[in-house]
């Protein structure tokens, strides 16, 4: 995946944005103080040197070791030492595990709108607001001149292609992103993953994922520009994106086309801003939260799931506790799907429950003090019985009408 950061350019296609030839792009220092290797000459220590049997591989083969682990076995050597820290979090190295296992799937060597067609042709799927059989929408996406085409997005497709997703069927989960926990409710679960395909200019304009979750998003033809933000209490939505104050309600522009004319330049400005390009046979993980908008450079067939990692357990939790309005996904069977999950997690999770639940009450607690601390605010100076000046003059002075 090419990754662009805050308001870098550099290789974002002329349909994204056009780049004056005079950017210029500051180098910053590398958070671990890692200087370049000519330094090597001047300096009196090398950070490597703690490397212990490490330090003696040139940096070349010390990569090309690392390149034979896991992503478990990586992220602990990398909490040994600050030095192996830095080797193990190369974008080079997370980069190629994202990527082998989508180029493993059958799916991915198979799956083309002309191989699709003879076996699924006659199978309906679902198109926005219309279920269109799959010969009906590949004619469409490929006549279409649409400003906003409809975007195939089906969370029925393993169930109405019949596919295999354990591991050596079809396609799998990418062992990457680790344990999905919402794997608990069995064929209870909300719905999780979607078939996606789509013309060039079609998407998804800004949203999160349903009930805080995490997603991976993998290209299995053509490409994709995202463009992401994370949330936090400090941070506003995305520039043209406007949210109620319980965030049940997201205003923003009606087409794609319209957000990037209008604030697509002012976005990449943005604090926080992640953008990118999404090949075919690479992935994108979208964290619980975080805005999200994706549009096809050209036309595109992709998969995605949404799961919930054990670092995002307690956001889950807290968004099927408090938000039940907002909730979606679930059968109409499930009549409490906190419950549900809090149940299932605790037969088979009951330590990590335990440890989400405490997290989400002390963040409760911190709350409401602050809430107590600013109510209580209020009513002091509502009870108090000074007087309005402006600053000058005694108090006690006959107030101006």
């Amino acid at each position: 995946m090419t990754v662009f950061e805050g308001s870098s350019h550099n290789g974002v296609p002329e349909e994204i944005a056009t780049i004056s030839n005079n950017d210029s792009v500051a180098v910053p220092s590398h958070p671990l103080g890692i200087k370049p290797n000519g330094n090597a000459y001047t300096a009196n220590e090398n950070l490597k040197s703690a490397a212990g049997y490490f330090a003696a591989l040139p940096d070349e083969l010390l990569v090309q070791v690392l390149e034979c682990l896991d992503a478990k076995s990586l992220r602990k050597i990398g909490c040994s030492c600050k030095t192996l820290y830095a080797f193990s979090r190369l974008e080079d190295l997370w980069k190629t595990m994202c990527i082998d296992p989508v180029r493993e799937w059958p799916v991915y060597q198979e799956w083309s709108t002309e191989f699709m067609l003879p076996k699924y042709g006659d199978v309906k799927f679902k198109a926005e607001a219309v279920d269109w059989p799959l010969k009906t929408y590949v004619d469409y996406m490929n006549n279409n001149q649409d400003e906003s085409p409809l975007y195939l997005f089906d969370s029925s497709f393993v169930e109405k292609m019949n596919l295999d997703v354990r591991n050596g069927g079809q396609y799998w989960p990418p062992e990457t992103f680790g344990k999905d926990l919402f794997a608990v409710l069995g064929d209870q679960r909300p719905d999780s993953r979607w078939l996606i395909v789509g013309p060039e200019r079609s998407g998804s304009t800004f949203h999160k994922d349903p009930n805080a979750t995490s997603a991976w998003n993998a290209v299995l033809k053509g490409s994709k520009y995202w463009i992401m933000f994370p949330t936090s209490p400090s941070q506003p939505p995305p520039p043209g994106v406007f949210v109620s104050e319980d965030q049940s309600e997201v205003t923003s522009p009606l087409s794609i086309a319209e957000w990037l004319l209008g604030f697509h330049a002012e976005a990449r400005k943005t604090l926080g801003c992640r953008e990118g390009i999404c090949n075919e046979g690479e992935v994108l993980h979208v964290p619980s939260g975080w805005w999200h908008l994706v549009v096809n450079l050209e036309p595109s067939i992709a998969i995605t799931q949404n799961f919930v990692p054990e670092a995002h357990l307690t956001n889950v939790l807290d968004f099927l506790k408090n938000k039940p309005d907002q909730i979606s996904g679930f059968k109409k069977d499930v009549k409490n799907p906190y419950q549900l999950f809090a149940q299932k997690m605790q037969e088979l999770h009951p330590g990590l429950l335990k440890k989400a639940l405490g997290e989400l009450e002390r963040t409760q607690a911190g709350k409401k003090r602050k809430w107590d601390a600013l109510v209580n605010g209020v009513q002091e100076n509502d009870n108090s019985t000074g007087t309005f000046s402006f600053g000058f003059g005694d108090a006690d002075e006959e107030e101006v009408p």
